[in-house]
Order: structure tokens, then sequence, then C-alpha cells
């Protein structure tokens, strides 16, 4: 679940949300473990979702979906109640960016939706997202995915001993702005652990040699939120609901990501999803030292 910052719109000043950013805390690499528990737990579900995806579906069905698999795995829905959310996904279709409430409006051909799942496992969250095509979507939308799920990899290798936030937040814009794409700023990523929005904040901006260092023992949700036009958001009175402001598309994709020896070390992975859609993908090479068995 993004952590949102704050925000400006039309019908809103600029505040402070009920988001509040916990301390940053290294983990053990048996913490790290316990984390990838969970943030594999989120990637086996997306990957359940994957195959439900169609034109027809509710996002409220695929809610369902997704809280009856995770308890299954003697799991908590890690975003069911959290700030008062009132279900187990966030899901976001088209010009919604992110923190989107299910409902009971049939997908359609042509749209895009964004899944944000979250895990309670052994006290650690799992948190990550992808967006997904529901049948055949315009190739410029197409576009808008590969470029944003190829700056969450660019981000990922970014984390790295030596880097700092910064260094992070600018591979993700410079890749995505030279394309033409808008960068959300208000919604960052975030540390991960026992609490699900732990410190440091992680903007998929910013400028090359700032913010924090990156040191052994942090794990962060990496999540880029891009659009296909403007940058700027605005939010629905329901209180959750991000869209973008000129109504354009767009995507998000979010792993979790330990640093270890100085290191990028993928918890989470899409290859559940891949493995559903019949895609292959060795984009997640390199950032594993030991391989996933599906």
């Amino acid at each position: 679940m993004t952590f949102l910052k704050f925000l400006k719109n039309s019908h809103t000043k600029t505040h402070i949300l009920t988001f509040n950013m916990g301390a940053i805390v290294l983990k053990s690499l048996e913490e790290i473990e316990l984390i990838r528990e969970s943030a594999l737990i989120v990637s086996r579900t997306l990957g359940v979702l994957a195959s439900e995806i169609k034109p027809g579906i509710t996002s409220l069905k695929l809610d369902k979906i997704a809280e009856t698999y995770i308890r299954d795995q003697g799991a908590e829905p890690g975003f069911l109640g959290l700030y008062d959310f009132p279900n187990t996904l966030c899901v976001s279709p088209n010009a919604h960016v992110v923190h989107g409430i299910p409902n009971d409006t049939p997908l359609k051909e042509g749209d895009i939706i964004s899944i944000d799942c979250g895990v309670l496992k052994n006290g650690f969250y799992g948190d990550h997202a992808y967006t997904f095509a529901v049948g055949n979507i315009d190739p410029k939308i197409e576009k808008l995915l590969i470029v944003s799920k190829a700056s969450l990899y660019e981000g990922i290798r970014s984390f790295k001993e030596g880097n700092r936030i910064g260094d992070l937040g600018y591979k993700i814009q410079s890749f995505c702005e030279d394309k033409g794409y808008g960068v959300v700023r208000e919604l960052v990523g975030h540390g991960l652990g026992m609490v699900m929005h732990e410190g440091p904040e992680v903007p998929n901006y910013g400028k090359r040699g700032t913010g924090k260092k990156f040191v052994d023992g942090m794990v962060l949700a990496i999540e880029p939120m891009i659009n296909q036009g403007t940058h700027r958001i605005k939010q629905l009175k329901d209180g959750w609901t991000i869209l973008t402001a000129d109504g354009k598309a767009s995507a998000h994709f979010e792993h979790n990501v330990a640093l270890i020896d100085g290191k990028p070390e993928l918890l989470s992975s899409f290859q559940y999803i891949y493995s559903g859609l019949g895609i292959i993908s060795d984009e997640e090479d390199g950032l594993r030292k030991n391989p996933l068995v599906l």
C-alpha cells in the first residue's frame, strides 16, 4: 500500500493524512526471511487473481478470492482494517492511480487494473502490486505498462551499497520522464517490516547523491506510480481513491526488496502471475541469490 504524504487538489488544502511513517528498522537475515514468506504469499495471491481477470468479473469478486486464498495460507489480509481501509485489495482501474476500493462494476475489455495486496504473517508484512491488462488493450496503454514495470527494475538495481534514496528516485524519474510520462510526487514507496509503513520514504523522483544512505538490513517497498499524462493527481470524496488529474491512464508496479551484502535481494515475485498467464520473463534474473521454486 503506497504511502500518501500529502495531497493538493481543488477540493482540499495541502494536508498530512492519517498515514504515519515509522522509523527505519534494519532487519536480521531471519527477519528478512519472514518478510519474504509474507511477500511470496502476496505473489501467489496475485498469481491466483491473474487467471481470474477477464471482462465481466468485478473487483469485489477478486477481493473475495484474494481474502479466501490469503487466509487459507495461514495469513491475514494486510490491508483489511489498516487505517480503516475496508477491503483486502486496493484495486485501481484505468485513470485510478492507487487505493481504489473494490466494487461491483464489471471490468471491460481494454481496461487496465492495478491490484495492490498486503499480507501479515508471523508478525511481518508483505506488500506489492501489479497492473493487469483486461483482454486486449490499446498499444499506447501497453507501452505505459511496459515502461512503468521496467522503471521498477531500474529502481531496484539502484538499491545498492554506496547509493542513496535520491539515486533510486532519480533513476525511476529520469527513465519515465525521458519517455514522456508523469511521475507521481505525493505518493511514495516505504520501508517494510512489522509495520506496513516504516521509514524511509522512497520517492520515485529525486536528485542523485541525496537522501538516506542505503545500508544492509533495509527492506523497501519500491513502487513506481507512472501516469500517461500529467504527474498531478486528485482524490475522490471516499477519502481513499486517487486518480490522475487529467483522466489519463496510470500504472503501478511494486516489489519488496532487501539489501543484503550490499546488493538488492528480491523478496516478492511476478513469476506466479506470469505462470498463470503463460508469460516467460527473465526480468528477475540476478536479483535473487537462490532460484525461486514455483
